[in-house]
């Protein structure tokens, strides 16, 4: 439960910045609680116009007036906004509190956080992980960087309510008293540094989910990873390891072909591997993750083993789209890091073709080339990083050109032969082609079964 319920907007003037998913419901929040709210973004128009200026809120579009900033009250910043603009640095030179939607949103909740942060695997780990607390019997909401924005959780917030929130390091880095219940880091790999200044300054910000925590609280980390163990090092929560490799140090672990707790000696069967229905080992590890909350909230393993049955996966996230000509399409279009397309690539065999490119955003390419040799892959590159790709790994695989997803799709399957796997694997940012990787990822099945529907009419021909 957070520590700042005395927390008060009324009669304030606060400025919000950046008018998507989490902005908006920034500033309706703040409105209900009794401020006088402006909502700022850079774009000309703004489809819930009407709607935001009926419920009380004042829009600002077309850019940012440095009075709107330096004679706020408060200024509240959506993830999407880099915090270093002019005027936010103006407003924090005139004084002015500036904070993110999150830390706005924690401030008013009641109940307990769950927070789940790491470069790869927080939606699918945030995503079953409320899951199991649902079959094990708890009130459960599910929100921050997936599905609903913390903010628009805030009235629905109760005592017995557990909020599990996925957090990104955007919304991280800004918070000041955020304190988590169970905060969990799945992993660390260099990401986001088209936004982050260094790899230090990307660390810091994932760091930050444990610096509001009491000996009272939990960390759940992995013990497969040592850059993510070295950022809780010196923390005062107490902390629960999890491996997938094996650790004889971790809590929870793989035990032959059962998920267990081991504790004072014994071995408490939680999941059984049969029940995981996740395409991708390393999706195991999300499961283990899941299972080490769940089990800290008291959830039994039937209960986590039944949210683990009926669980196939996210959209976007290594999801099975097709299959015709003896070739399996799967769009894992939130791999937009290497680190992540890496785990993609390792998830199939020998034959693989893999989708990737879009904007770069840090990291480097050549890491791939191992993974991607040892399967005797070819990879067709798309956007802004094609020639990025094309210099990385030309030497070690073959690399075609694709101007658009429909060449990519068309190219990828001409490439591969039966019985191998096409994989949207882009390890970059989406922003150069699609409007985010859900977008993009919504293409490729769309130009994957526009392809199907081709060919089997081919076929019957």
């Amino acid at each position: 439960m957070t520590e700042t319920t005395a927390f008060s907007v009324r009669g304030k003037r606060v400025t919000v910045v950046g008018a998507a998913r989490s902005g908006i419901a920034a500033a309706e929040l703040l409105v209900r609680r009794g401020a006088t709210v402006t909502l700022t973004d850079v774009r000309e128009s703004l489809e819930q116009a009407d709607e935001l200026r009926a419920s009380g809120v004042t829009l600002e579009l077309g850019g940012h007036r440095d009075a709107t900033f330096t004679e706020a009250d408060l200024v509240v910043l959506s993830p999407g906004v880099p915090s270093r603009q002019p005027v936010i640095e103006h407003a924090r030179q005139a004084g002015i509190p500036v904070i993110g939607e999150l830390e706005l949103a924690s401030r008013w909740l009641r109940g307990k956080v769950v927070a789940i942060t790491g470069t790869k695997g927080k939606s699918t780990t945030t995503t079953l992980t409320g899951r199991m607390l649902e079959a094990g019997g708890h009130r459960v909401l599910v929100g921050g960087n997936i599905g609903q924005a913390l903010s628009a959780q805030v009235d629905q917030s109760t005592d017995d309510t557990i909020h599990v929130v996925e957090a990104s390091s955007f919304q991280l880095e800004s918070i000041e008293t955020f304190k988590p219940w169970i905060a969990v880091l799945l992993n660390f790999s260099p990401d986001h540094l088209d936004r982050h200044a260094s790899v230090e300054e990307y660390a810091d910000a994932k760091s930050r989910i444990f610096a509001n925590q009491m000996d009272t609280d939990w960390a759940v980390l992995n013990a497969d990873d040592v850059e993510a163990l070295s950022l809780a090092d010196g923390i005062r929560s107490k902390r629960v390891l999890f491996s997938l490799a094996g650790d004889p140090a971790a809590d929870i672990a793989l035990s032959a072909d059962t998920i267990v707790r081991r504790r004072r000696g014994a071995e408490d069967p939680l999941i059984p591997l049969a029940a995981v229905k996740l395409l991708g080992r390393h999706l195991v590890a999300d499961v283990l993750a899941a299972a080490a909350v769940s089990s800290l909230a008291g959830v039994t393993p039937d209960a986590m083993t039944r949210a683990v049955e009926g669980f196939t996966g996210l959209e976007h996230a290594l999801e099975l789209v097709a299959e015709f000509g003896g070739v399996r399409f799967v769009n894992d279009s939130k791999a937009t890091n290497i680190e992540s397309a890496r785990r993609a690539i390792e998830s199939f065999g020998e034959g693989l073709v893999v989708v990737m490119g879009g904007r770069f955003k840090g990291g480097d390419f050549h890491d791939l080339a191992a993974a991607l040799r040892a399967r005797r892959a070819s990879v067709v590159a798309i956007g802004e990083a094609r020639p990025l790709i094309r210099e990385s790994l030309a030497d070690s695989v073959r690399v075609h050109d694709a101007a658009d997803m429909s060449a990519a799709v068309r190219t990828a399957f001409a490439s591969a032969s039966p019985g191998s796997t096409v994989v949207l694997a882009p390890a970059c940012a989406s922003f150069d082609m699609f409007r985010d990787y859900a977008d993009r990822g919504r293409v490729f099945k769309q130009e994957v079964r526009r392809l199907g529907e081709e060919w089997n009419s081919t076929r019957e021909q």
